[in-house]
């Protein structure tokens, strides 16, 4: 109770810390994933052309892999940048457009696992969107 205290003496209030904690969560997921595939393109794209070879999107991975890539990507920097910018001044329309994206990169990503059947996964995916959703209401 006494650290609550000293923090709430600082400005530091429970929306404050909650806000900054997504938005780096965030950013560290998407920024990862997203370079990871800019980085590692060839390796991720094998990984999806064998994850799909048995869905209706197996033809269209070479489509999908740019887009979503460019989607985390995006949600990362916007995140990140968002966060830095909420420090400084305040203003919370990056990081929010970043924490939309991500909700957005997640629903894709959902929707593959689901029609590549890997139920697993996309119960994985729904954890990280309960996140999502509850980050969006906060940074609102």
């Amino acid at each position: 109770m006494i650290l609550l205290s000293w923090l709430t003496d600082l400005g530091i209030t429970t929306p404050f810390v909650l806000k900054t904690l997504s938005a780096a969560f965030f950013a560290i997921l998407f920024l990862q994933s997203g370079l990871d595939k800019v980085f590692n393109y060839k390796g991720n794209l094998d990984y999806f052309k064998d994850h799909f070879k048995n869905s209706p999107l197996k033809n269209m991975v070479g489509l999908m892999m740019p887009m979503i890539t460019l989607i985390e990507t995006l949600a990362g920097l916007a995140c990140a940048i968002g966060l830095v910018i909420f420090f400084i001044n305040g203003d919370t329309s990056i990081a929010s457009l970043g924490l939309i994206l991500s909700g957005l990169s997640l629903v894709m990503l959902f929707f593959g696992q689901r029609l590549a059947n890997d139920y697993a996964g996309a119960a994985t995916i729904t954890t990280y969107f309960i996140a999502a959703l509850g980050s969006i209401y906060v940074w609102a």
